[in-house]
């Protein structure tokens, strides 16, 4: 009976770059299914505690990666399919999947997909200023622009996020209120003090989001279906969006979903305002612009945007980690983490209505 691929590194403790002897022998085997010989093998990155890896492979045709999809096989085939649209009928600046001998786009091992892809060199990260963030922006709109009409392949298994918006932002509330739940019952921890005293606040702010989604054209918007919008990363962000030969390319496509398109640009604009500390109304217009440019975003579609950018999305995603461990969590270290947060969060209304205001008919609109 073949060994099913386990994590291996639930606790950490064996080093990022550990690989355990059993998946080094499949890789062997794996790689025997292709028509190169492989000169050497380096891994580049694992994700132990869901059994993924990539390994860089140096091969008489070049050099390729190896990948190991930790998802399951069906859920992985989604995203396989995706990669070969987006390459094959799109021509999109996406590395090209190498088939095995066969002819295979895939081999399935240990109960998971493996497939193998050509590696894009050189690649180089952009800048990390607004001009790095315009290139960024520009790309994933042409990524999700270039993504519409895809139709996975028999077998695979549809992945879609267009129309749990609701539901989830209403996950977001109630487990707001699960964090003071959490602080109250650990009150004497570092951190409780200020999940207790910003909870409500952040509470609000979902709950309100998710009335402005019931009240904006969402239903109408997503109606659509799936094949019209097309597919987002969800991963998208400065590693995953490189320059290289020929322009800018993106990769990791493993967890492409349907969705709304500007669900990456809204990742990328909150992942962007946290890494400079502030909300700026220059790099946010800037960054529209140049999705705009690629992907022409709606009236309809920029108030959806809107009011994700409104969801206490930065304190959710941080502050949740309390309800796995909260002994380890709610740290003094953590409550500064927090405290950034609250302090961000005032300078994120005043350019969410200043876009609204003035951002309209996919170009700014400044007042003189």
């Amino acid at each position: 009976m073949e060994q099913l691929i386990a994590p291996w590194d639930l606790d950490g403790s064996l080093g990022d770059l550990y690989v355990p002897p059993y998946i080094e022998e499949m890789a062997q085997q794996v790689i025997n299914k292709y028509d190169f010989k492989v000169n050497n093998m380096e891994v580049i990155t694992t994700k132990a505690d869901k059994g993924g890896l990539i390994w860089k492979i140096n091969t008489t045709k070049g050099p390729k990666s190896l990948k190991i999809l930790h998802r399951r096989p069906t859920r992985s085939l989604f995203s396989i399919g995706a990669q070969e649209y987006l390459v094959n009928v799109k021509k999109a600046r996406i590395p090209v999947i190498v088939k095995t001998k066969t002819g295979a786009n895939t081999v399935e091992m240990g109960g998971k997909i493996w497939f193998v892809a050509d590696w894009i060199e050189p690649l180089t990260p952009v800048s990390a200023d607004l001009e790095g963030a315009k290139l960024l922006s520009h790309a994933i709109g042409e990524f999700n622009e270039l993504s519409k009409g895809y139709v996975p392949p028999r077998g695979a298994e549809t992945s879609s996020r267009l129309y749990r918006w609701p539901k989830a932002y209403k996950k977001i509330s109630k487990k707001i209120n699960w964090f003071k739940h959490v602080a109250n019952l650990y009150s004497e921890l570092p951190a409780s003090k200020t999940i207790l005293n910003s909870a409500d606040m952040f509470d609000e702010q979902a709950r309100k989001a998710w009335t402005m989604l019931e009240k904006s054209n969402y239903q109408s918007l997503v109606a659509k279906g799936n094949k019209e919008w097309g597919l987002v990363h969800q991963d998208y962000g400065w590693s995953n969006g490189q320059m290289g030969p020929g322009g800018m390319w993106i990769i990791d496509l493993d967890g492409v979903a349907y969705d709304l398109s500007i669900r990456d640009l809204r990742k990328l604009i909150g992942g962007s305002m946290d890494d400079l500390g502030r909300w700026d109304i220059n790099w946010v217009v800037g960054m529209l612009d140049a999705y705009n440019e690629a992907n022409p975003i709606s009236d309809d579609l920029l108030e959806i945007l809107l009011i994700d950018l409104s969801l206490p999305n930065l304190y959710y995603k941080n502050v949740k980690e309390i309800l796995i461990d909260p002994v380890l969590s709610l740290n003094s270290e953590f409550d500064s983490v927090v405290q950034r947060i609250i302090e961000m969060d005032q300078t994120k209304w005043p350019v969410i209505e200043q876009v609204r205001k003035e951002w309209r008919g996919g170009k700014r609109k400044w007042k003189s």
